[in-house]
């Protein structure tokens, strides 16, 4: 059996109708303008928002968010331009992060792994 309660039969429930209708007024979501796509589909179907993209303020660069950043410039998300300056990265530094990740996959973008590699 299913009851449906009548705000106006209850006095404490108008004044939560009355507090959930004034937060839907005010509790707009509104989306930040950019440029390009907000997000892009990979060719294995997973899919990469510009949310999935390293902070700005990224130091410690790890391989994974390497290859994201690589990914996100390969498949559109952002342009190298934007990416080099968000990331303050010269273009030699991406291009090795790029050519890394073609010749030989992801597991070269680790440090340990960049002078077993440079050697090949």
């Amino acid at each position: 059996m299913r009851y449906i309660l009548n705000p106006s039969l209850h006095p404490s429930l108008r004044q939560i109708c009355k507090a959930s209708r004034d937060k839907t007024r005010e509790g707009f979501m509104y989306l930040k303008k950019v440029d390009g796509p907000r997000q892009v589909t990979l060719p294995d179907g997973t899919i990469l928002s510009r949310a999935d993209l390293p902070p700005p303020d990224t130091r410690r660069w790890v391989a994974s968010r390497k290859a994201i950043v690589v990914r996100a410039v390969a498949y559109g998300l952002i342009e190298m331009g934007e990416a080099l300056d968000r990331y303050s990265l010269s273009e030699e530094e991406f291009e090795s992060w790029r050519q890394a990740i073609e010749v030989h996959g992801e597991a070269a973008l680790k440090v340990t792994a960049i002078q077993k590699y440079r050697q090949l």
